[in-house]
This record gives C-alpha cells, sequence and structure tokens, in this order.
C-alpha cells in the first residue's frame, strides 16, 4: 500500500517539476537581452581649485603659511558654493566693470580693487549696510562728504557709481601713503582709519596677514581675492555662463540739468523713458523731485531705449 501511496503522489510531483523547468528554459531562450542597470549619479563636492601663488593688486599672498592658506580656501568655500549669488556676480560684472576700470587706471589704483566693490555691494548701487553705509562702495555719510560727495535730502552721490568710484579711489591712494600696502588699504577700508590704526599701534605690525583684526575684517582680503580668482576664471570653479547670458552695458545719453524739477515723474515722461528707469539710471536722486537751490548743475543718464516695431 506504500509503495502505491508513493507513486500516486511522486508522479504529479514530477510533471509539475518538469513543466517549471521548461518555463525556465523558454523564458531563457526568449529573453536574451542583459537587463538595463540604472546607476544614479551621485552629486561629488571638492575643494575649489587652489592655486600655487596668487596676488592682490600685485601682492603676493603667503600661501606657504598654513593660516593664509586655509583663510583662502575658506573664501573660496563660501563663494565656489554660494552659486546663485556668484552667479549674479559673474553676469553682472561686464555692466559694472567697464565704468569703474577706467576711472581706477585713471587715478592709479590697481585694478583689482573692482573686486572689492563686489565685496562690498555685491555691485548694486543701491546697496544699504545695516551700519547705513550706502551705495556701490559702500561709504558712511561722513566719510563721503570727506571725500567731496553731496549728501543731503535730495541728492545722494554715494549712489552714483562714477563719483563714488573716484572718491574711492581718492581714499584708496590716501591710506596707500599711511601704509605702502595695498592689502592693508582694503583692510583698513572696510575697519575703517582708526580702528586699523589702533590695531597696528596695539599689535606692533601693519602687515595684514600678522593681525589679529575682527571676524569680517579678518576675512576681508581672503573674500577679495577668492572673488577676483572665481570671477577671473569662472569654469576653473565649475561656473559655466555663456557671453550672451552675461547683463550688458546699457546705452546712455547725457543729460545736463542746472535748475529745479518740479516732478520727475512728468520729467521722465518728457525724456521718453519711465519714472523707473529714471531713478534706476541716477539712483542718487532722492526725491520725486529737486529744488537745487544752489542752481548746481547736474549730469542725469537717459537710458536710450531701441524702438519698438509699431504693431
Amino acid at each position: 500500500m506504500k509503495e502505491k501511496l508513493w507513486w500516486k503522489m511522486g508522479v504529479p510531483l514530477v510533471l509539475v517539476a518538469g513543466v517549471v523547468l521548461v518555463i525556465v528554459v523558454l523564458s531563457s531562450a526568449v529573453d536574451t537581452e542583459p537587463e538595463e542597470v540604472v546607476v544614479e549619479k551621485v552629486m561629488e563636492y571638492r575643494s575649489p581649485f587652489m592655486p600655487d601663488s596668487v596676488s592682490f593688486a600685485g601682492e603676493p599672498l603667503p600661501l606657504d603659511r598654513f593660516d593664509v592658506r586655509e583663510s583662502l580656501d575658506r573664501e573660496l568655500l563660501s563663494n565656489a558654493y554660494f552659486h546663485s549669488q556668484t552667479m549674479r556676480y559673474i553676469k553682472l560684472a561686464p555692466r559694472y566693470f567697464t565704468v569703474i576700470e577706467p576711472i581706477l587706471k585713471e587715478k592709479g589704483v590697481p585694478g583689482d580693487f573692482k573686486y572689492l566693490a563686489v565685496a562690498e555691494s555685491g555691485l548694486d548701487p543701491r546697496a544699504v549696510s545695516p551700519a547705513r553705509a550706502v551705495g556701490f562702495w559702500q561709504f558712511l555719510q561722513g566719510t563721503a562728504q570727506d571725500y567731496g560727495l553731496v549728501v543731503n535730502n535730495e541728492v545722494d552721490e554715494r549712489y552714483h557709481v562714477e563719483k563714488a568710484t573716484y572718491a574711492a579711489c581718492d581714499y584708496f591712494l590716501d591710506a596707500y601713503q599711511k601704509y605702502g600696502s595695498w592689502s592693508m588699504v582694503a583692510a583698513a577700508f572696510n575697519a575703517g582709519p582708526t580702528g586699523m590704526a589702533r590695531q597696528v599701534l596695539r599689535q606692533k605690525t601693519d602687515s595684514y596677514f600678522d593681525l589679529l583684526l575682527n571676524d569680517e575684517t579678518a576675512r576681508y582680503v581672503y573674500r577679495i581675492v577668492a572673488l577676483k580668482l572665481i570671477m577671473e576664471n569662472p569654469e576653473l570653479y565649475n561656473f559655466f555662463i555663456e557671453e550672451d547670458e552675461k547683463y550688458t552695458v546699457i546705452t546712455t545719453r547725457n543729460l545736463e540739468i542746472d535748475g529745479a524739477v518740479e516732478d520727475f515723474a512728468d520729467f521722465a515722461k518728457e525724456q521718453g523713458i519711465s519714472y523707473k528707469l529714471l531713478k534706476d539710471f541716477n539712483p542718487w536722486l532722492r526725491q520725486t523731485y529737486l529744488k537745487n537751490p544752489g542752481a548746481k548743475q547736474y549730469v542725469l543718464k537717459i537710458p536710450v531705449l531701441e524702438e519698438q516695431p509699431e504693431s
């Protein structure tokens, strides 16, 4: 009985196993294509490129010192991986560097100081700091007036890119006469002449790289140099921006005025532009009017707009 029972149970099991084996063989014969393996690419973060040598305004940084090298590396990390901000700087550079580079050259200030403007204001003529430093070069009111800029209720020339650049150059040249070092000039611009003089006296050194300074000033020159490295060679830091993606220089015409303007909105319409555009190109005009009691002559920039095709 046991043998018959085994036979009855064993035969079906053998048949099922055979059918499964046939199915597996047929499937293998039909599905000869290898399975596609999808590998998800992982984003890699690497240390930014550090050159063997680098200079600011012709003065080499002592990169053989660990503290100097690490300080520069910190600013390269901060700016190379702050993608949106740094991309905007690269895009804005043609518009404003074409304005300030000739002034720096005319005044005998090293061209690298254009990167100080990037560090100060992000190339924003309307920038205002919590300390009420204003404009492209972030002048405080007293310093601006000391260097010949008009600052009153109606006009604030700290917002005037060209005039503020001339004033900044005069400041840099005065500071260079004192320190004989462009790195110290930049640091003094950030810390203020009194604060820097106090630290030089206290620490008995006039080398920026040997001074113990507050965090902002201690990072300041390194930040300028990092911006210089990235903006001069953006591809080395993985910024790929086509020339036609950069912000172009807008053509303007000069318009001299030496009297009052009752309403700048009406004035703008007479010039064929909007009030917004008038203020965009002349942010130093602080009111909707200009009384100008001293009949001072001012030069306004009026954008030359392309004529729109008739519909």
